[in-house]
């Protein structure tokens, strides 16, 4: 088990191993003193401060800053059109480094790869070059997260869609997937296994890929055929996504689990809208921004904030009770 002392160490000592292992690699990272934890999420960014990035940049710095967070998730699509080239690729510096300035987010980043990251060159975003460029940055394919009283299970959902395997105006990094089966097999066996070894009292389930959306892209089918029931039988709190361009929380009927959509970090589609079951859809915001969490050993708060600094939601939970905050 990895101690997060110092983020550049922990890359360079475990990024590959990581990306390679069959088995979840699981990372450890310290909490405040009264045992709180605190974060923001945010997804679907990259793009050079353009289309409103470097203002939600500006406001997470802000709420950052008020909440102390101990770190950021980024829910991939971490690099517009088309990921990046190689580790030399200036548009890590112009997307990330040079944007997400504020004092408050120089903190670890957490980071999963969307389908644009993998039309990429998906290794570059593992590589320990990039770590030595900036050491806040961290992104793997899947791997496990210990945090106080949470466990965060990061899953790798691109691999999952079937269009991706049959588009033919669009090229995919698929090493280390092939043969699709055996991998996609083997993920959900260690994501079941991970979850059911949890003694976390908060369980946190992040990907890319919707579950459920009332966005753009809509359910994700594969995901709710192949991941939602181990999520279900493994009493999830929280499955967090970006993918659709929104800010969004759909409350499940069925058990505890909470979807919640932070795929505001720059362009956003205005309209995008599909109809859904009001009894679950508690917020949809088809605007950029992004959401920030809070959690002790017996409440979870999410809030949702958009480009002007303004909250536009907030939920709260007491262990598996759910209520308005």
């Amino acid at each position: 088990m990895a101690t997060i002392k110092s983020p550049v160490v922990l890359v360079l000592l475990y990024i590959y191993m990581a990306a390679t292992v069959a088995q979840l690699q699981r990372f450890e990272h310290p909490v405040k003193s009264d045992g709180s934890l605190s974060f923001l999420v945010v997804g679907d960014w990259g793009r050079r401060g353009l289309y409103n990035q470097s203002n939600v940049a500006y406001q997470m710095g802000n709420v950052g800053e008020r909440m102390d967070v101990n770190f950021i998730i980024s829910t991939g699509d971490n690099f517009y059109d088309n990921g990046l080239i190689d580790e030399d690729d200036p548009a890590f510096f112009e997307s990330f480094t040079a944007v997400y300035t504020a004092p408050s987010l120089q903190k670890q980043w957490y980071s999963v790869l969307g389908n644009h990251d993998y039309r990429g060159n998906v290794l570059a975003q593992f590589s320990p070059v990039l770590t030595q460029r900036d050491s806040k940055w961290l992104c793997l394919r899947s791997f496990i997260l210990h945090a106080g009283h949470v466990d965060f299970f990061f899953v790798d959902t691109t691999p999952f869609q079937d269009k991706y395997f049959t588009e033919i105006d669009q090229e995919y990094d698929w090493r280390d997937i092939l043969p699709r089966e055996n991998y996609l097999s083997d993920l959900l066996k260690d994501v079941d296994a991970a979850l059911q070894k949890s003694s976390a009292k908060w369980k946190i389930v992040v990907g890319h890929h919707t579950i459920f959306s009332a966005g753009h892209h809509g359910n994700t089918e594969e995901l709710v055929d192949k991941l939602l029931p181990i999520l279900e039988a493994n009493d999830v709190n929280l499955y967090i996504n970006g993918h659709d361009h929104c800010l969004e929380h759909i409350s499940s009927l069925n058990s505890r689990l909470q979807f919640l959509t932070s795929g505001g970090g720059s362009k956003a589609w205005r309209g995008a809208i599909k109809p859904f079951n009001l009894d679950e859809m508690k917020f949809y915001y088809d605007g950029q921004g992004f959401m920030a969490v809070e959690i002790t050993e017996i409440e979870a708060y999410v809030a949702f904030y958009d480009i002007f600094g303004n909250m536009l939601h907030k939920w709260s939970s007491y262990e598996s009770t759910h209520s308005a905050w």
